[in-house]
C-alpha cells in the first residue's frame, strides 16, 4: 500500500460524517418526507455497518485494507448523492424549487445506489467475519461493486483469508489464488494490484507448515512470469525470504523455492543480482550436489576444494554474527566434496529427510536447482564466477555424466551460460578454465562425450556452444576438441552442423591467438570436405560455413586440401552471392587474394579485381 494513502480510520470517517449529515438534513425536510425517511433507513443501516467495520479495523493488527478502501470510496459517492437529494427537500424559495425539481425517479435512483452499498458492506463484513474471531474463511459471494468483474471479489476474499484467516483457510486461499493465476495474465495482474504478494510471502515463511509454504510458493511462481510482477516480489523483500526458505526447509518446499528462484531470475535482472547478493547460489549448489559424488571421489575432490573452503570460511566469519541473530543457517562446511547446511538441528533433520526421501522427489529437487543456477548464470559474469567458486562446475560435470533427461539438459545449459560468461570475461576464463584445473577438465570431458556419443541435438547444441566459448582456453596441442566439432559439420540436423561451424570459427578467427594452429588442425581432421557439404545447406549454414572457410584460407592457405576442394572457386562464387553481407563483404575478397598467392594458375586473372 502506498505510504501517501490515508489511514483506514480516516478513510472510514468521511462516509460516517456524510451519513450523519444525511440524518440532520432529513430532519429538516419539508417535502417528500416519506421518501426522505426511507433514504434515512438505508443510510442508518450503512452507518451501523460502518461503525462495526471501524471497530474491527482499529483492533485488527494485520488488516487487509484494499477492499475496504474501494468500498468506502464507492459508498462515499452514494452518500453524497443521497445528501444532495434530501437537501433539495428543505424549505426553499419558489425560484429555487422551480430550478431544483425533485421527483420520485430521483429517489428510486438514490435508493438503488444505497442498496448496492448495503450489499457491498454486508459482503465486506462477511469476508472479515467481524462477528467471529476476526478473519473468516473464503467467501465466494458476489458484491455489487464487483458485479462486472467477479474475479475481483474472489481475489479480495482469497487475499483476506491469507492475510487474516486461520492456517487451513490461508492454505486453501493460496491454492485458489494459484489456480486463478494459472488461468491467465489478467488474473495475475489483479492479484498483484490488489496486494496479494505480501500475504503470500508471509505465508511462504510459515515454517511450521510445509503445506502452506508449498501453496504460497506455487501461487508466487505463477505470478512470476513477467518483469513487472517479479519486481513487485523483489520490492516486497521477497528475495531474502526465498533464500532463507531454500536453505532450511523440507525437500518438497525447497523444490518450490528453487523453482521460484528460477522464475524470478529468468524474468528480472534485478532479482538475478539480488539472489546472488543474498548468497542463493551456495544452497543451490549444496542441494544439487547431494548424493552426487561417490565416496571414491572424496579424497580427490577434497584436495580440489581447498581454495573454496578458504573463501567460504572468510565469508562465514563476516556473517557469523548475522546468522546468530537471525537464526539463518549460514554454518556451511564441505563434506564428501559438497556443502551441507549444518547451521541448526532443524537443518540436520532436513538432511536426514532428504536421505530417506523418494528418489523421484530428490531428482525433482536437483532439476529445479539446476534450472535455478542456469537462470542465475544467464548473461551474468559475476554469478557464473560464484558458481565456479562453490565447486559447482565439478557437480555439473558429474551430473552431465550420470544423469539423463531434464536434469542433464539443465546442467548443460548452466555450463553453456558459464562458458559464455567466460568467453566475454578474461578474468573468469583464466580463473575457472585453466588447463590444469580439475573442474575445467571434468567439464570439457563431459562436453566432448555429449558431442561424440549422444545423438540428441537438444543436448549436443549447448555442448558445442560451450566448447566454442572456451576456444581461447585450449592450447595448440589440445586438438582432441577439434575432431568432434569437425565431425558434427556433417550432422543430419542442420542446427547442430551450423553450431559446429560457429564453434570452429571461434578457434580459427583472428582474435584467437592460436588461430593458425587451430586452422591447420581443422584441415587435418578432414574439415574441408565436410565444410563444403555444409555450404549446400540453408542460408544460415552457408553463412557460417563460408566464414569458417575464409578463416581457413587466411590462416592455412597453402594447404593442398583447400586446393583439392576447389575452395578458391567456391569463394569466388560466394563473393558474387554474398557481396552485400556485412560479415562477408571484406572477408571473402581477402580470402580470395590470400588463396591466389598459393594457388595461382587458372584463377590468377581474378587478382585484377582487387588492389
Amino acid at each position: 500500500m502506498a505510504s501517501e494513502e490515508k489511514r483506514i480510520e480516516d478513510e472510514l470517517s468521511y462516509p460516517i460524517l456524510l451519513a450523519e449529515r444525511v440524518r440532520a438534513t432529513v430532519d429538516e425536510a419539508q417535502s417528500f418526507k416519506l421518501e426522505c425517511s426511507e433514504v434515512w433507513k438505508q443510510v442508518d443501516r450503512l452507518l451501523q455497518m460502518l461503525r462495526t467495520l471501524v471497530r474491527f479495523a482499529t483492533t485488527t493488527p494485520s488488516l487487509y485494507e484494499r477492499p475496504i478502501r474501494r468500498v468506502a470510496a464507492d459508498l462515499s459517492k452514494n452518500l453524497e448523492r443521497a445528501l444532495t437529494l434530501v437537501r433539495k427537500c428543505k424549505r426553499q424559495s419558489i425560484l429555487r424549487r422551480v430550478v431544483n425539481i425533485v421527483g420520485a425517479a430521483d429517489f428510486r435512483k438514490v435508493m438503488n445506489y444505497l442498496e448496492a452499498s448495503v450489499g457491498d458492506m454486508k459482503w465486506l463484513l462477511s469476508i472479515f467475519d467481524t462477528d467471529g474471531a476476526g478473519g473468516g474463511g473464503i467467501v465466494l459471494s458476489l458484491p455489487p461493486i464487483a458485479s462486472n468483474d467477479p474475479i475481483l471479489s474472489w481475489v479480495w476474499s482469497f487475499i483476506s483469508s491469507i492475510q487474516m484467516g486461520q492456517l487451513n483457510d490461508r492454505i486453501e486461499a493460496a491454492n485458489e489464488l494459484a489456480a486463478l493465476a494459472q488461468d491467465n495474465d489478467r488474473n495475475k495482474k489483479i492479484i498483484v494490484e490488489e496486494g496479494g504478494v505480501s500475504p503470500l510471502l508471509k505465508l511462504f515463511k510459515e515454517t511450521s507448515s510445509p503445506t502452506a509454504q508449498i501453496a504460497a510458493a506455487t501461487a508466487l511462481c505463477h505470478l512470476a512470469n513477467d518483469l513487472e510482477r517479479v519486481r513487485m516480489i523483489v520490492n516486497e523483500l521477497g528475495v531474502p525470504i526465498v533464500v532463507q526458505v531454500l536453505g532450511d526447509s523440507p525437500i518438497r518446499v525447497q523444490i518450490q523455492a528453487a523453482n521460484l528462484v528460477a522464475r524470478m531470475a529468468e524474468h528480472d535482472p534485478v532479482a538475478q543480482e539480488d539472489f546472488a547478493r543474498e548468497n542463493a547460489i551456495r544452497p543451490l549448489v549444496t542441494l544439487l550436489s547431494f548424493d552426487t559424488f561417490d565416496d571414491d571421489h572424496t579424497g580427490q575432490l577434497g584436495k580440489q576444494s581447498i581454495h573454496s573452503i578458504i573463501q567460504i570460511n572468510k565469508e562465514l566469519e563476516k556473517k557469523s554474527l548475522t546468522s546468530r541473530s537471525s537464526n539463518r543457517p549460514f554454518a556451511n562446511s564441505y563434506s564428501n566434496s559438497y556443502l551441507h547446511v549444518e547451521g541448526s538441528s532443524r537443518a540436520g533433520n532436513h538432511r536426514k529427510e532428504r536421505e530417506n526421501e523418494d528418489p523421484m522427489v530428490k531428482l525433482q529437487l536437483k532439476i529445479t536447482c539446476a534450472e535455478a543456477l542456469w537462470m542465475l548464470a544467464k548473461a551474468s559474469v559475476s554469478n557464473s564466477k560464484k558458481i565456479t567458486e562453490t565447486k559447482g562446475m565439478l557437480c555439473l560435470a558429474k551430473l552431465v555424466e550420470k544423469e539423463q533427461g531434464e536434469l542433464q539438459y539443465n546442467c548443460l545449459m548452466t555450463i553453456m551460460e558459464i562458458t559464455a560468461a567466460a568467453e566475454s570475461n578474461a578474468d573468469l576464463r583464466r580463473a575457472a578454465f585453466k588447463t590444469n584445473s580439475p573442474a575445467a577438465k571434468a567439464v570439457v570431458e563431459q562436453l566432448l562425450r555429449v558431442i561424440k556419443e549422444l545423438d540428441s541435438p537438444t543436448l549436443q547444441i549447448p555442448a558445442i556452444k560451450s566448447i566454442g566459448s572456451l576456444a581461447r582456453t585450449f592450447p595448440a596441442r589440445e586438438t582432441r576438441v577439434i575432431g568432434p566439432l569437425v565431425t558434427q559439420l556433417g550432422h543430419r540436423n542442420p542446427s547442430v552442423a551450423t553450431e559446429a561451424a560457429i564453434a570452429l570459427c571461434k578457434f580459427a578467427c583472428p582474435e584467437n591467438f592460436l588461430c593458425v594452429e587451430h586452422s591447420k588442425a581443422i584441415i587435418d581432421f578432414n574439415g574441408v570436405p565436410a565444410l563444403m557439404r555444409l555450404l549446400r545447406g540453408n542460408e544460415d549454414s552457408q553463412l557460417h560455413g563460408l566464414i569458417l572457410l575464409c578463416y581457413l584460407a587466411l590462416h592455412a592457405g597453402n594447404s593442398e586440401s583447400l586446393e583439392h576442394a576447389r575452395v578458391l572457386t567456391t569463394l569466388e562464387g560466394a563473393d558474387r552471392t554474398f557481396s552485400q553481407h556485412p560479415e562477408l563483404r571484406e572477408l571473402v575478397p581477402r580470402a580470395i587474394v590470400h588463396l591466389n598467392l598459393y594457388h595461382a594458375g587458372s584463377h590468377s586473372q581474378r587478382m585484377s579485381y582487387y588492389p
